[in-house]
């Protein structure tokens, strides 16, 4: 696979959190920038990114193109790379994982819970939101009335929902342990799409939480407010 090349302070600014270009240069400057064992001083210089080796005050930065991380998303948090009043859920990335130009990729409602895939890859996200794909999102639903059997042909046929919003045939999956809770596939994602569903069959939704993408499925280890970074082989489970 051909190397990217792009200027050492890009690079720099693009695999370390809170290092911004300009700052990069400015390492560069200071002498604190290395690339093959070769001090550099000018943060235009180019390097082949992922074949050249690149350390900044000893340091080795390794390079990662894009990074793929899955959220265990709490309450209280929105889906968005920021907002002037509620707390955005790359503020629960640790510094460990963060890589600018992570974004969500799709959104949950601020007081739903679950599985949120936070990328800086566009075209994965693209692809996983794009209706074209069918990717199958699955949300635990706990209800204020008992599921109705009614409720499977209701969702399978697709319904009109508030609003005029035309909603794709979708499943719904009984729980037996408990007959005001449910799982519900869905292959898009209208605003309170799942809570609309629900209203529309004079129920209301008192907890939601999406477990799984794809054939991805939420870590059951993975605590609210948690991240953990996805394998490759993980990733190709979304689509």
């Amino acid at each position: 696979m051909k190397s990217e090349i792009m200027r050492v302070d890009k690079y720099i600014s693009s695999q370390l959190n809170g290092v911004s270009r300009k700052d990069a240069k400015a390492l560069c400057r200071k002498g604190e920038v290395v690339v093959n064992g070769s001090v550099v001083k000018n943060g235009d210089e180019k390097i082949a990114a992922g074949k050249d080796t690149v350390t900044v005050q000893g340091e080795n930065v390794a390079y990662k193109k894009y990074v793929y991380i899955m959220l265990n998303k709490p309450q209280g948090y929105v889906c968005s790379t920021k907002d002037g009043k509620s707390p955005t859920v790359l503020e629960l990335v640790p510094p460990e994982l963060y890589q600018n130009g992570l974004f969500p990729a799709g959104r949950l409602d601020k007081d739903t819970e679950g599985l949120v895939i936070l990328t800086n890859d566009g075209e994965l996200a693209h692809k996983m939101l794009s209706p074209k794909s069918h990717v199958e999102k699955k949300y635990y639903v706990e209800l204020e009335y008992p599921v109705q059997d009614c409720y499977i042909k209701e969702f399978e046929k697709g319904m009109e929902i508030d609003g005029g919003d035309v909603c794709l045939p979708a499943r719904i999956e009984f729980i037996p342990e408990n007959d005001k809770t449910c799982y519900v596939y869905l292959k898009q994602g209208m605003y309170h799409q799942v809570k609309r569903m629900f209203g529309k069959l004079s129920n209301n939704v008192v907890y939601l939480k999406r477990v799984k993408i794809g054939d991805l499925d939420l870590n059951s280890n993975l605590e609210l407010g948690q991240c953990l970074e996805l394998l490759h082989k993980d990733v190709e489970k979304i689509l």
